[in-house]
């Protein structure tokens, strides 16, 4: 626990941080104290909080509480940063963040948060439910559209990572249509779908004779960009010989066309996105590591979408409102029921799988309200891509769908319950007032959330400190949890 007031070596007041955290080798951010005055606030009790992960106990704020320690190693010191908590008691305040010392158990770099109240009379601006062309209001596509901002004016270039189906194009498209280069062109490629032999040709064209099949001079992606912004997607998976080329680009701003010895100037924003960890490829030496550290001067991660579950209704109004005027039909809504099937599933395809599902099941539905049975199809083809048994009790012998950055233990596509046809009632609101809970219900739902606490908790309707509190009144962790998962 962070006392509020300090005193230096000088007996001078100094202000205590509300908020520590230490970032380990993994990547993710560990708490080691927060203030009494940040627990009350957020209504956390007395529990123990010093060594949770800070996403788990401490998702739903807005902008990233994880991103801003990132930024503020790299950059220093950020200041007045307008923060919001959504926990039971919504709480808005301004945030100072900085770089401290080296935690003491392990060693590990710490980053301080400072919190104050807003001036007087002052609030946050409601965040809307969509924004450049992307639909959400999570505390994950809140900090999206928060780096969209902040990086489009500027020309450096941009790493977007996400798996397949979370809207990657989009987020690029966005950075450019909110730059100064929006008057010029925007141009797509993706570097999976063009053939290693022919992507240097189209990236950044060739000369007549340059080889076989050349009649005539071609410009390349690149030069047709020339002003505006390209958008390279499957970057991972370009090959050695344009990783080369496109590093002099970003280097110099010149290209030497397939065949010519002529350097052509171009003036171009390069925008990347991968579905895969570019760190991993640099490892096993697939991707240039000067090449990576050129393209990831700034970087935005978008979630899958089963990390962003109250999204889901938003996303499915947005597409029956899209497939309303497209089939000029006039269906108007879920159920309940075929709603909280949706937001059960773990979407391994993301938004893009979502939208397909949706615009199968509105031009096969007749009536003006969609019900569970019209997604009965879609389950048992589920069903049968990832064979076996969906219950938790089988998991060891089912072969599920993996996405492209698995946890281990997000394994279940759907919830035996669904699977079966037994649709579980609406998510109730999350409270932190006592439940009636005991260890079978609290197992239960952690299997049901692959082994997520945050999701367990979303399951059993209450907020992430009151299932710690129980976790803690009944002798369990994350470990005993996961032990009984795998017998």
């Amino acid at each position: 626990m962070i006392d509020d007031i300090l005193y230096d070596r000088h007996d001078h007041l100094v202000r205590a941080p509300d908020l520590i955290v230490s970032r380990l080798d993994s990547g993710l951010w560990r708490i080691e104290g927060l203030s009494t005055r940040l627990q009350v606030w957020l209504e956390l009790g007395d529990l123990e909080l010093r060594g949770l992960a800070l996403d788990e106990l401490l998702a739903d704020v807005s902008p990233n509480l994880g991103e801003l320690a990132r930024e503020a190693l790299d950059q220093g010191r950020l200041s007045a940063i307008p923060v919001r908590f959504l926990g039971p008691r919504e709480l808005s305040v301004l945030v100072d963040v900085e770089p401290g010392g080296y935690s003491v158990d392990d060693h590990q770099r710490q980053v301080l948060f400072y919190c104050r109240p807003l001036p007087s009379g002052q609030a946050l601006r409601h965040e809307p439910n969509s924004r450049f062309g992307l639909v959400g209001a999570s505390s994950g596509m809140r900090e999206v559209y928060r780096k969209i901002e902040l990086y489009a004016p500027s020309d450096a270039a941009v790493i977007i990572t996400g798996e397949t189906g979370t809207g990657k194009e989009l987020v690029a498209r966005a950075l450019h249509e909110q730059s100064p280069r929006q008057k010029h062109p925007f141009v797509a490629v993706n570097c999976s779908a063009i053939s290693r032999e022919l992507l240097e040709s189209e990236l950044f064209g060739h000369e007549k004779g340059a080889f076989t099949g050349a009649v005539r001079p071609h410009r390349g992606r690149f030069e047709r960009a020339n002003g505006g912004t390209i958008f390279l997607d499957e970057i991972g998976d370009m090959p050695a010989h344009a990783q080369v080329k496109l590093l002099r680009i970003l280097e110099t701003g010149s290209l030497e066309r397939v065949g010519s010895e002529r350097e052509v100037d171009v003036d171009v924003r390069v925008v990347g996105a991968t579905n895969v960890p570019l760190e991993q490829a640099v490892r096993h030496r697939q991707f240039r590591d000067d090449l990576y550290h050129r393209l990831a001067v700034l970087r935005i991660h978008l979630p899958p979408l089963r990390q962003r579950q109250q999204d889901i209704p938003l996303l499915v109004g947005h597409f029956l409102e899209m497939f309303r005027r497209k089939y000029r039909r006039p269906v108007e809504r879920l159920t309940n029921e075929a709603m909280a099937l949706l937001q059960a599933y773990l979407w391994p395809g993301n938004v893009r799988e979502l939208r397909n599902v949706l615009e199968r099941v509105f031009i096969e539905t007749q009536a003006e309200v969609i019900g569970a049975r019209a997604f009965r199809e879609w389950v048992h083809e589920r069903q049968d891509f990832s064979p076996g048994d969906w219950g938790p009790q089988s998991l060891g012998d089912s072969r599920q769908i993996a996405p492209p950055y698995p946890l281990s233990s997000e394994r279940i596509l759907l919830p035996e319950s669904m699977a079966s046809h037994s649709l579980p009632l609406p998510r109730q609101r999350r409270t932190t007032q006592a439940a009636d809970l005991d260890q079978q219900a609290i197992r239960q739902a952690y299997r049901q959330a692959g082994g997520n606490l945050a999701g367990a908790a979303r399951q059993l309707g209450i907020h992430r400190a009151t299932l710690y509190r129980y976790l803690k009144r009944m002798g369990l962790d994350r470990s005993n949890l996961e032990q009984e998962e795998s017998r």
